[in-house]
């Protein structure tokens, strides 16, 4: 693959925030402590303290969660590593997608472990471990029980509830797979090795990035939730994360920016077998929604402090949850995640939890050599594929044209003639003139009604050339959707097993351009 890069507004995919927080840097430097540069981690190193105590935990829970699962040496040394105050974690984080889901979750690890990599050359005193956090809490199935592949979806067809992480790969997986025969045997073995969601994605994330030390956490964990627990009663009891964030949202708002996440009085969800549900507080009373389930505040702290994975952090809370556990030093997500971590600020500094870096992953497009061929065809610049379908065809029919289609030229004598014709009536009879003034409007109106007719003719005679136009769009934003948040990684993978060994070649995770990828012939 070659490489090339197109500015971010080009994509029409980013917020003003995400825009803001790459250009207008000294706007938003209220809301993150230091813009991301590999000069301005040092402060951040220099300040991220984690106790040993709490190292050794996160050590132990890591050595357990991987039981069973053949990992790599640098795995093994970065769990290991993760004791020395010497260590520090960069962090992306995603949901259980099947099969890793769209290209994009590709993406945040490759960048994640790229930065991994500068951080450690920029700093060689220091290790840096990267790190991918599974979402295993999530309870919104409908966003992950399915992936793209060629234009087909595959589903996974079960009507389980509450914590994803939790599913049981039951025989409905089965039928998944049968179905998916494609896809390689890692998965396959993935899927059918565990029992639950949570251990088939450790496993096949493992797979295709454990060579490269990659630490996979799963925060829904009795020794790592335990280290929480302060918090989790402070929250519960106090809920001071609300106002804070309210406040903080309130201040980005005030200079023309939308919120990302809606805090509540209780942002914690209850967990238990089949049920991820809110807790609310009524009347001095603490209930899980859609169940029968209440505590008094005696019993929800003494629950806390002996069951504390009872309780899943909503995404208010969970990133102050993944701090509180890792010596961590950046967090690398999307637009939102982005623009949402910039509301919670407040919340860290309340609980004296370091604040880390907050960075967009790298966003890329790969153009097929048939894509390619297309857009050369069309003679298409790379900012050009950007451009909505509609707004490209009428600039593509516009510059084709054998003529004017907007009849500049004739609208304008036009004009004049009937200019010309007020004023010699005028000089006749002064009441004709707004006759004349109204006959022009009818003129040009008819004039552009034609112009109209000339222009869909045009597009009859180019009906081939933009028949190839929406067939490029459509490669590359398929449905209308960026390729990367609708294709899944085997499109590009399955015919070039070292796709994604490439792709660290490309990716730099401190320039936040636009990457267009170009397949070799």
């Amino acid at each position: 693959m070659l490489k090339s890069t197109v500015e971010p507004e080009c994509t029409g995919q980013f917020s003003p925030l995400f825009i803001d927080y790459i250009r207008q840097q000294e706007k938003l430097v209220p809301f993150y402590h230091a813009y991301p540069t590999l000069e301005n981690f040092k402060a951040v190193i220099e300040n991220r303290h984690l106790e040993v105590s709490k190292r050794k935990v996160l050590s132990q829970a890591l050595k357990a969660q991987y039981e069973g699962v053949d990992i790599s040496e640098s795995v093994a040394e970065n769990i290991a590593a993760l004791e020395s105050e010497k260590t520090f974690t960069v962090t992306t984080g995603h949901q259980l997608n099947l099969f890793t889901g769209p290209l994009y979750f590709i993406y945040k690890i490759v960048s994640t472990i790229n930065l991994a990599k500068q951080l450690g050359e920029a700093y060689p005193q220091y290790r840096f471990v990267p790190v991918y956090w599974m979402a295993s809490e999530d309870h919104d199935f409908e966003e992950i029980n399915y992936f793209r592949y060629e234009g087909n979806k595959y589903r996974w067809n079960t009507h389980q509830k509450g914590a994803v992480g939790d599913f049981a790969l039951d025989a409905s997986m089965e039928e998944l797979l049968k179905e998916v025969s494609f896809v390689p045997d890692f998965f396959k073995e993935a899927y059918r090795k565990n029992t639950t969601l949570a251990g088939a994605v450790r496993e096949y994330v493992n797979h295709l990035f454990g060579e490269k030390g990659l630490v996979i956490v799963d925060g829904h964990d009795q020794q790592l939730k335990e280290l929480f627990v302060p918090i989790m009663k402070a929250e519960l009891l106090e809920g001071k994360a609300n106002d804070l964030v309210n406040a903080q949202t309130q201040k980005l708002e005030e200079l023309g920016y939308k919120s990302q996440i809606f805090p509540r009085e209780i942002n914690f969800f209850y967990l238990d077998k089949g049920v991820r549900s809110r807790i609310v507080k009524n009347a001095g009373v603490y209930e899980v929604l859609d169940t029968e389930k209440t505590f008094t505040p005696e019993e929800l702290t003494k629950l806390v402090a002996e069951e504390p994975t009872r309780f899943s952090p909503n995404v208010v809370l969970r990133p102050l949850y993944q701090e509180c556990i890792l010596p961590n030093v950046a967090y690398l997500g999307g637009p939102a995640e982005v623009a949402y971590w910039l509301q919670l600020k407040g919340v860290f500094d309340h609980y004296d939890i370091a604040y880390p870096m907050i960075m967009p992953r790298n966003f890329a497009m790969i153009k097929s050599v048939k894509a390619q061929r297309k857009a050369s065809a069309l003679a298409l610049s790379d900012e050009q594929l950007f451009v909505d379908f509609e707004e490209l065809k009428k600039d593509y029919v516009q510059s084709h044209a054998q003529s004017d289609l907007d009849l500049a030229e004739e609208k304008k004598a036009l004009a004049a003639v009937f200019e010309q014709l007020g004023v010699d009536a005028a000089a006749i009879d002064p009441t004709l003139k707004p006759a004349a003034e109204a006959a022009k409007v009818r003129a040009l109106k008819v004039l552009a009604h034609f112009g109209k007719k000339l222009r869909q003719g045009e597009e009859r005679n180019m009906e081939v050339a933009l028949r190839r136009l929406r067939e490029v769009k459509e490669m590359l934003f398929p449905g209308g959707a960026p390729q990367e948040r609708t294709c899944n990684f085997l499109e590009f993978y399955l015919a070039n097993g070292h796709f994604i060994e490439e792709l660290y070649g490309h990716f730099d995770p401190l320039d936040y351009r636009y990457i267009i990828l170009v397949q070799d012939a």
